[in-house]
This record gives structure tokens, sequence and C-alpha cells, in this order.
């Protein structure tokens, strides 16, 4: 038990340390984040006005977001002071949009448009079909700017440069005219402006110093929930000393959660190692998928009957197909998964619904179910909310934030209470294993008591000269009596009945030396199938001898019987000795109190058993001992 409690205090050593690590690598880099003199972000790379889908004309403000819905924008004007004085790239990162740069007279400058010349849509390439552009591509002398997608009609998430000195080549001056057309394709979804698009001015790599100084403490901090799902719950699962599938479903719901916001973190950046932006896109989503699955599955991990966990796992079972099969759809060109989102992001508030009303089916029939409802209303309802707002788009707040949030800090909580009792059961095991040590030590030493010695030796003395073949026998059956005993200390399981009784047989054939005919033994075993703790029907079946048989004159009978009820065996040990009264108080009667005490607790603390004892004076005593068909071990385990 020592090395179990020093292998948790070195992983939980090992797991502070690993915490600590990530955390000051969090702090080392938030200081950095306050430093941007190198970059500057924009809404857009013009200064001038904008309209979106054909509406009125405003100025362009590149401090400030737009966080208008649109369809189709068109920005015109010059290009930004910043990009001549002391930057030189432009940074674009583009979410699920098309878009195209061109000079006030129609010459393309460049674009991020289908493959293999595939207008994404009509409109967002009208504009690229004159005659004009088409030469333009085709001089040596354009500029090295045209972006393609991988697949038609999915423009993905992309990051494009544009080099200031290409801009020059192309003959783009501080006063030459720009228009910028951006489009979402999709007609499903509006989206704002500045969430499909954003600019970044920098002097060289850019993109990777906006994800280093902007990005990467929030990507410290997912990666350290990551950890908490991916080690410490699982770990804590087998620290508690069981498969706790609530622990892994939890790890496996903050593992993917923390994967899900470290990639829409770093969606704008994705495409700076994933050179197919559709696959950027598809990373995203998918992650955002895994995580509601993992919720479903946590949310079932805390349903308990049969009928409602089936319809869970239908549930979960129908939502992963659907996933499936947007993915199938994704890959083979069909439709993207972005196309795909609206009907799945139905269906995950829908399974959210039906996980919840489980849930509360079985918190009206059960208690602990009840209690768990601060785990897991938060995390359904503000999913549910997040889906309805994906559609109404009523605030940007994403709600299941705090949702998680709420449930992440119960499920803490409730493993740090499990964590705490599982030490105080270790610790009180320790104890147990000690007093139960103590307690066969001083069963076996009573047994073994010199005047024990001096009578069962002096019976074998007598019997050599009398009957020296019973001598021989007796002198090997003490022997093997001694052994068991010594045996006894190292054994840390309850033993089978049948070899408990073989070692009983051996110490009565020793008593029956010694009281001759004065001491007379039955048996009225029924019953055999079952465990109990070594050395623990001696002291009684000793007791019934010494003090109750051996203190009547003409001495009598102990009976050993065993019989099995519906729910325990019982080993009932009976005498027709002296008797005593149960209802006097205790005083030195001769017996062996300090064994029976020790006894009882033994079989309490490693078979959930008891003795009952009834005694008549004049009469003799009946000691019943009761084994609970609960606290047996299954055969399998036993010695």
């Amino acid at each position: 038990m020592k090395k179990v409690l020093r292998s948790k205090t070195w992983t939980a050593i090992a797991l502070a340390l690993v915490f600590a690590m990530l955390a000051g690598l969090v702090a080392l880099c938030v200081p950095f984040c306050f430093r941007f003199d190198f970059l500057d972000k924009k809404t857009v790379f013009l200064e001038g006005e904008y309209s979106v889908d054909g509406g009125e004309w405003k100025t362009i403000n590149n401090n400030k977001p737009i966080t208008q819905q649109f369809r189709r924008a068109v920005f015109k004007g010059t290009l930004v002071p910043e990009t001549f004085d002391y930057l030189e790239d432009i940074n674009i990162s583009s979410k699920n949009v098309w878009y195209t740069l061109k000079t006030a007279d129609g010459k393309l400058i460049g674009r991020y448009a289908a493959p293999s010349g595939q207008e994404g849509s009509d409109t967002s390439n009208s504009s690229a079909k004159t005659n004009g552009e088409r030469e333009y591509f085709d001089e040596r002398s354009r500029p090295d700017y045209s972006f393609e997608s991988s697949l038609p009609n999915t423009p993905g998430y992309a990051n494009n440069i544009i080099h200031r000195e290409k801009l020059q080549d192309a003959g783009v001056t501080k006063d030459t005219v720009l228009v910028l057309e951006v489009e979402n394709p999709y007609r499903f979804a509006e989206t704002a402006f500045s969430d499909a698009f954003e600019v970044t001015l920098s002097r060289e790599n850019g993109a990777y110093l906006q994800f280093f100084f902007e990005a990467l403490p929030t990507v410290l901090f997912f990666v350290l929930v990551c950890f908490f799902g991916l080690f410490l719950f699982p770990v804590a699962g087998f620290i508690l000393g069981r498969v706790n599938y609530k622990c892994f479903a939890f790890g496996a719901l903050c593992f993917f959660w923390g994967l899900s916001m470290i990639s829409q973190k770093v969606s704008g950046y994705l495409n700076l190692w994933i050179i197919d932006s559709t696959v950027c896109m598809a990373v995203n989503i998918l992650l955002g998928y895994f995580f509601v699955i993992t919720t479903l599955f946590y949310l079932k991990s805390n349903l308990e009957r049969s009928v409602t966990r089936a319809v869970a796992n239908a549930t979960a079972s129908v939502y992963i197909l659907m996933v499936i099969a947007a993915i199938v759809l994704h890959f083979t060109g069909i439709i993207d998964l972005y196309a795909s989102t609206p009907n799945i992001f139905i269906y995950t508030a829908l399974c959210n619904i039906i996980l919840t009303v489980l849930l509360v089916v079985e918190a009206l029939h059960d208690t602990r179910t009840a209690i768990l409802l601060v785990s897991w209303t938060p995390l359904t309802i503000s999913i549910i909310i997040d889906a309805v707002n994906h559609y109404l788009r009523f605030t940007d707040v994403h709600f299941y934030y705090f949702g998680l949030g709420v449930t992440m800090l119960y499920q803490v909580a409730r493993l740090v209470m499990d964590l705490k009792k599982q030490y105080k059961e270790a610790i009180r095991y320790q104890q147990m294993q000690r007093e139960l040590y103590e307690a066969k030590v001083s069963v076996m030493v009573s047994q073994i008591q010199p005047h024990f010695m001096y009578n069962a030796l002096t019976s074998i003395a007598m019997m050599c000269t009398i009957d020296p073949e019973t001598a021989q026998e007796a002198t090997v059956t003490f022997a093997k009596y001694l052994r068991g005993n010594m045996d006894s200390l190292k054994q840390t399981k309850p033993i089978p009945f049948e070899q408990e009784l073989e070692h009983l047989k051996k110490y009565l054939y020793i008593e029956k030396l010694r009281f001759g005919k004065k001491l007379n033994i039955e048996y009225d075993i029924n019953a055999t199938d079952f465990v109990l703790p070594q050395l623990s029907i001696q002291p009684i079946v000793e007791n019934a001898v010494k003090h109750g048989v051996g203190m009547k004159k003409q001495g009598g009978t102990v009976t050993i019987a065993t019989r099995e009820t519906d729910d325990a065996f019982e080993v009932v040990i009976s005498d027709d000795g002296v008797g005593f009264d149960t209802s006097a108080e205790r005083k030195d009667d001769g017996r062996s109190h300090v064994g029976m005490e020790n006894t009882q607790r033994r079989l309490r603390d490693m078979c959930g058993g008891e003795v009952r004892i009834e005694s008549t004076v004049g009469e003799g005593t009946v000691a019943t001992v009761i084994l609970p068909k609960k606290g047996q071990q299954n055969e399998n385990t036993l010695p």
C-alpha cells in the first residue's frame, strides 16, 4: 500500500510540474501581447468608402470592425499610408469568402478564387471576366498575387500575403484608387464582415508574428485545458482505483473543447501550416463536431437506466452518422462542411434537448441524478441557446463557455472530494490491515500458548507408551497444525471454508487426545461454497471446548454445522456445556475475550460478517457466524 501511495504522490508532483511549466509559458508570453509596434491590424487596407449589399456608401474606419452582415461588400480607396511609410506586407486572413482586388479602371491586381478559373459564384467573379483582365493575367509582368482554393465553390480558410513591392511593380502608388470586392458565396448564411475578413500590416512575416504575440497565450491556456482532459481525469480515474467512465468521458470533453478553442483561435493562421484552405476549414469545423460528440457521451455517462441509455446511444449514433456523411460529401467535392453546418446545428440542439429530457426523467426517479443538475444543466442549456443564436444572431456571446466552465468547476470539485475520500479510505485500509495483522498474531499466539503446547506434547508423550502409532499420527498432526498457524500470518485474503475446516479438525484432534471420552465432536456440514478469514472459527470452537464442555464434569459434545440461507452462509458452533449468562457484566472468567473481539472485527472488516452468541447457564452455548453473500469474493480470486 505504501508503494501505491508513493506512486500517487509522484504522479501528483509530475502533474503539478507540467501545469507550472505551461502556466509559466503563458505568463512569459502575456507581456509581449501589448507590444504591437511592428504590427498594425486593420479592417481592410484601403482608405475611402465602402458599401454592403448595394447599400449606401460609408466611410471606412480601419480601427473599428464591421459587424454588419453581408453577401457582397465593395471597398474603394487608396492604400493606407502605413503601407508605404514603415510596413511592407499586407496579410489577409479570410474565412469562407472570395475576394478580388483591382484598380478603379478595371485592371485586375489579384484575387482569391476557385481553382482552375472556376468562379465561386456569378457575383464574385463577374468583374473578373473582362478581356483586359485576361490579358493582364497573361502578361509575365503581372504581380505575384493570384490565390486559389482546392475545391470549386469552397473558399475555406485562407491566409494570403500581398507584398508592397509587387504592388509597386504593378504601378500602384499612394494615389492609385483600388477596388476590393469581398463576397460570401454561401446563400444560407449571412456573416459579419470582420468575422470573415481581417487584415494585418507588418514589416515581414507578419502573420507569424501576429500569431505569436496575439494568439499564442490563449493557445497555451487551452493546451492546459487539453492536458487537463487528456491526463488529469483519466489518471484520476486510475488513482481512484477503478476505470471511471464519467472521468474518461469528461476528460475527452475537456480535450476536444481545448482543441476546438485552439482551432478557433488559430483558424486565421491555419493556412500558414496547412496548405489546403479547405482542409483548414474542415479541421476547425470537425473539431467542433467532435466536441459536441464528446459532450453527448459525457451527458450519456450520467444516465443509469437501460431505456434512457438506449435512447441516448441512438441519438449519439445518428449524430455521428451525420458527421461522417458530411465528411464524405466534403472530400468528394459534392458539398463542403461549412454548407452542411445548418442541418447539423439543428440536430445538435435537438440532441441536447433529448439528452436533457432523459436526464430530467432520471432525476425524477433518482435523487443522486438530481444532484447532478448543477453539472449538466448549464452545459446543455448553453449549447441549446448557442444553436438558436446561430440563426437568430441576437448576440455575439458564446454561452457554452459559461456552461462548460460551471461543469468543469463542478467536476474539479467532485474530483477533489473523490480523491480526498480515496485518501481517507487508503489510510483506513492501512490501519485496518495493521489491526488485522495484530489480530491474526493474537489469534495465532492464543492457539500456541505454552500451556497448549505443553498439554499437547504431554498427551503425545503418554501415547508413545500406550499407542505408538497414534502418537506418531498425533505428532504429524500437531506439526501440521503449528505450520498452519504460522502460515496464517502470510494470508491477507479470506480462505475457503473447507481449508478452515481441515485446520480446525487438526486442533480438535489434539484436544480429543487431551480430553478423551469427555469430548465428543459432531459435524453437520450442509454448505461449503463460501469463504471466511483464516482462524476465525477456531477461537469460537476453542471457547466451546475449554470453557463449555471442558468445564462440565461429565464432559459433552461440540457440534459444528453449516447452512445456507437466502442472503448468507452460517456456521453454527454449539455445545452442551456449562453455559454462561450473556447479560451479566463481563468479568475475568477465564474466557478468551480478546480473541473473540479480534475474531469479530476480522469477520466484519473482511467479509461483512458478525457473530451472534446465545447461552443458557447449565444448558450450553450456541455461537452463530453469519457471512452475508454480498461480502463473498469471487471464487476466481480465492488463493
